[in-house]
């Protein structure tokens, strides 16, 4: 039977009373599962963390002592159990190191995606469908009209543009998979990241993910005008050169409002648009569909009489 009260939110984030513990809190607590490490859902000083070997190496990284005071690593596929509750952490195809996480108890499969996405990127792990009967997902862009465009198609935009390009960016998991992308299909095109993108990017190629030729930026650079350079920066260093001339100005993003006011509309998410939400249901055959991160109005009229849809 299906736990209505499972997974609770609360002032600290979703917990799970029956195994006393919390799903990406968004302050610290005493025991934590950590899908990814972005910071709306890995926060710093949780007593206890458990979450995937790259996940905690990229929080170690961005919050040094802060990271948090204990960690217990697990691969994805690797089940363990954590206060009577079955966990088992599955790739989210997010960013490197994203986890969905699967909880058993009494008979009854909880999956919990964290932010995913179904896109093919080649700097993480391809997401893994797994079957559960309450898929708990992520609705950041859950409305019919959104479809995300095929990402290869947006980034060979660049190549039409002869001017040096600035490019704003997420510093973690964006960043390393549009250096791949320019690298793959904008031949003409060379990289140079942001001091604060850079130890990212490091930790990437630590892991063995290939993100192709890139260049430490230097202020000459673009002003070299004739080299063709795509400048990734991160978005308050994107804010802040907003009168920066003789560059094509564009922010990678799903968010339609970030394209505004800029040379280049470049529609590049991170996360699932309406239809892969529908497939990632019928991968994971679910009997009720719980919702976070955005509107599930109207996956709520689009299931009606068919899957209950509950947001938490």
């Amino acid at each position: 039977m299906i736990l209505n009260d499972f997974i609770i939110r609360t002032d600290q984030g979703l917990y799970c009373p029956y195994g006393s513990f919390y799903l990406d809190p968004s302050t610290a607590v005493d025991q934590a599962l950590i899908s990814h490490a972005h910071g709306d859902h890995a926060c710093r000083d949780n007593k206890q963390v458990w979450c995937t070997p790259e996940t905690a190496d990229i929080i170690r990284l961005r919050y040094k002592k802060s990271a948090g005071a204990a960690f217990t690593l697990k691969t994805y596929g690797e089940s363990f159990e954590l206060n009577g509750i079955k966990v088992t952490f599955h790739s989210a195809g997010h960013i490197l190191g994203s986890a969905q996480i699967l909880l058993e108890y009494k008979n009854v499969r909880y999956l919990y995606t964290g932010d995913y996405k179904l896109q093919e990127d080649a700097t993480c792990t391809p997401i893994a469908f797994i079957e559960a009967d309450v898929l708990i997902t992520e609705t950041t862009f859950a409305h019919p009209d959104t479809q995300h465009p095929d990402p290869i198609a947006e980034i060979k935009k660049l190549n039409a543009h002869t001017e040096n390009v600035l490019l704003g960016t997420y510093s973690l998991g964006k960043a390393q998979r549009l250096t791949r992308l320019i690298n793959d299909h904008c031949p003409d095109r060379k990289v140079a990241v942001h001091f604060q993108i850079l130890p990212l990017h490091q930790l990437h190629e630590k892991w063995n993910i290939n993100l192709g030729k890139y260049h430490i930026y230097t202020r000459k650079m673009m002003k070299e005008v004739e080299k063709n350079y795509v400048y990734l920066v991160p978005p308050l260093t994107f804010k802040s050169y907003s009168r920066a001339t003789n560059v094509c100005r564009a922010f990678a993003s799903g968010w339609k409002n970030l394209q505004n006011h800029n040379d280049l509309q470049l529609l590049i998410s991170d996360h699932v648009d309406w239809n892969d939400i529908l497939k990632m249901i019928e991968q994971v055959k679910p009997t009720e569909v719980w919702t976070v991160h955005g509107d599930g109005e109207y996956l709520k009229a689009h299931f009606k009489g068919k899957i209950p849809i509950k947001a938490l």
